[in-house]
């Protein structure tokens, strides 16, 4: 199974967001701390890139990740040219504040005051890019809600005399290239669920798990998982969480609702899904499997 989704307002938002990037001066891209890479999206970058605009990367949700792991991603990411990244809860004011003062240091050309500094927050969907702008203006000013996709208009706002903020819907890419990565995103509700067979997301999210935090997953669930895969993790859940169908088979639907509203919530502790040894392991195995693939593709005549 792959998962892939993209509504069609998004390709609209997307050359919405092409166009204002020539008139703003820093991007600032909210990325999901527990899948800092999974969850940046590619079109973002090259948008950037064409525009040669620097950026201010959020690993927002800094709270729910794994702290070692995010302090890898944070080196990594600000050895990129352009890029200044830091982790921050858009829940926490004072974490908040310090985002205009970062902005600024990237645009030190926007520091005499004759012009106002203009910023665009941008990133997928449900990785807290309203939250941000609301706590930015101190006001509610950006619907926020848990499921992906909630703000489908690109608006500007004047965040002081100073400085001014677009905030853009969240916008995923036509194409996710690595499977990996749709199921991540899917476990952390960047995906809307029409487009995913919870099940599926569950088993997968359940084997990431249980290969980096097993302890966590013992504790939670009060079991031994030794010998465990992703499916009967989620099996063991159902059990231990009396999920149970007419005739008394299992309820693995719910049982996965609950694993993944787990994750989702932190009740399992501080993960991270990625690290950035993880994530080149993975392109790496992709790109081996395709040269393989392209070996035994049959010749054209």
């Amino acid at each position: 199974m792959t998962v892939q989704w993209f509504p069609g307002h998004m390709n609209s938002a997307r050359k919405k967001a092409a166009e204002a990037m020539a008139k703003i001066d820093v991007v600032i891209e909210v990325v999901d701390a527990r899948l800092p890479a999974a969850s940046s999206n590619p079109m973002i970058a090259a948008l950037r890139a064409h525009r040669q605009r620097p950026c201010l990367k959020l690993l927002n949700k800094s709270d729910l990740a794994d702290p070692a792991v995010t302090a890898e991603w944070l080196a990594h990411f600000n050895r990129q040219p352009g890029v200044k990244a830091v982790a921050i809860s858009s829940k926490k004011p004072a974490e908040v504040a310090r985002v205009p003062k970062l902005c600024q240091q990237l645009a030190p050309h926007r520091n005499d005051g004759t012009k106002p500094l203009r910023m665009m927050i941008m990133g997928i969907p449900n990785v807290g890019k309203s939250t941000l702008m609301n706590a930015l203006l101190k006001r509610r000013v950006a619907a926020v809600g848990d499921e992906p996709a909630v703000t489908k208009s690109q608006q500007r706002l004047d965040l002081s005399p100073t400085m001014s903020l677009i905030d853009t819907p969240g916008m995923m890419w036509p194409k996710i290239a690595y499977d990996t990565d749709g199921f991540m995103l899917a476990a952390s509700h960047a995906i809307g669920v029409n487009a995913v067979s919870e099940f599926d997301v569950a088993v997968v999210l359940g084997q990431m798990l249980l290969d980096r935090y097993p302890a966590r997953v013992a504790e939670r669930y009060k079991t031994d998982v030794s010998g465990f895969d992703g499916v009967r993790l989620v099996e063991e859940v159902a059990r231990r969480r009396g999920c149970l169908i007419k005739g008394g088979g299992m309820d693995v639907d719910k049982a996965s609702l609950i694993l993944l509203g787990d994750y989702r919530s932190g009740a399992l502790g501080q993960i991270s899904l990625e690290t950035p040894d993880s994530r080149a392991a993975m392109i790496a195995a992709a790109a081996i499997a395709d040269d393989a693939e392209a070996d035994h593709a049959p010749e054209e005549d």
